[in-house]
């Protein structure tokens, strides 16, 4: 009987250590385990604040024409991949993989905090040869901020970046795209470059494969800037992100284009 009890017990015990392992992957890529609370974003997730108008995404670049950038050439068959929200060690690390073996660039914005946690997903993006932005510390909703604040979640997040690229950014992108006139007269003033994008593939919404698919080679053009993600807040898929890009890559090869990342296609510095 006290034997049966025994297995008993080990049964239960080996159930909850694989039910929490699935729950929070701890990735030998990290040192540091999943923290939920250090995972989300500050301004709330981005299916509740994007609604930045796109008409105002095109106002900005044509307003600040060596500040706000949405796209490069049109006389070139080149395009940008960029990835926000990263990094982390189940979607940055899928999405890595598939860069790796088809041997293309990206652009990762990345957060500071979660640089933090994943220190070996960093250094492998800067060992592949990608370029990194910066997305912000917590993720906040910048419109709703003083000018002093922005540049203190900049800063810190500019440090880390530099801990693992080696290099301080120069390139920047606003949480869910949000940015008033005055934020962006400021951080030109601080010498920030703002990275935006002219075609989006809505992934935050949790889409398939197929419809991220389509919102990309649907509405690209040379010069494209094309916005994914590569980590999202606690819940949300991006598996059709993963799924999706390896056909994307392959389409777009195969009809000619060149992978750069965002600063190449905009032929401007990424770094001070």
């Amino acid at each position: 009987m006290r034997k049966r009890y025994a297995y008993g017990v080990i049964a239960l015990l080996a159930v909850g250590y694989f039910a929490f392992s699935y729950l929070f992957p701890s990735d030998n890529l990290s040192k540091e385990p999943f923290v939920p609370e250090k995972f989300q974003l500050a301004g709330g997730p981005e299916r509740e604040n994007r609604g930045f108008p796109q008409r105002e995404i095109v106002d900005l670049a044509s307003e600040y024409p060596d500040t706000f950038f949405r796209q490069g050439s049109i006389k070139e068959a080149k395009v940008a991949l960029s990835f926000d929200d990263g990094p982390d060690n189940n979607y940055t690390v899928k999405i890595l993989d598939t860069l790796k073996k088809h041997k293309v660039p990206a652009t990762f914005f990345v957060i500071g905090s979660r640089c933090e946690l994943y220190p070996k997903v960093m250094k492998r993006m800067v060992k592949e040869g990608h370029r990194l932005g910066n997305h912000t510390w917590s993720h906040p909703n910048m419109v709703k901020m003083s000018n002093e604040a922005i540049l203190k979640e900049l800063t810190k997040t500019d440090k880390i970046i530099k801990k693992y690229a080696g290099y301080t950014p120069v390139i920047f992108r606003s949480p869910y795209g949000s940015l008033k006139r005055e934020q962006v007269e400021f951080l030109r003033d601080k010498g920030y470059k703002l990275i935006s994008w002219n075609v989006d593939s809505l992934d935050w919404k949790g889409l398939s494969a197929a419809e991220i698919k389509t919102n990309v080679l649907e509405n690209l053009e040379q010069g494209s800037i094309i916005l994914q993600h590569s980590a999202g807040g606690p819940g949300e898929d991006l598996s059709g992100t993963v799924k999706a890009l390896d056909e994307i890559i392959r389409v777009l090869k195969k009809d000619g284009y060149k992978f750069v990342t965002v600063d190449e296609i905009l032929e401007i510095e990424y770094k001070r």
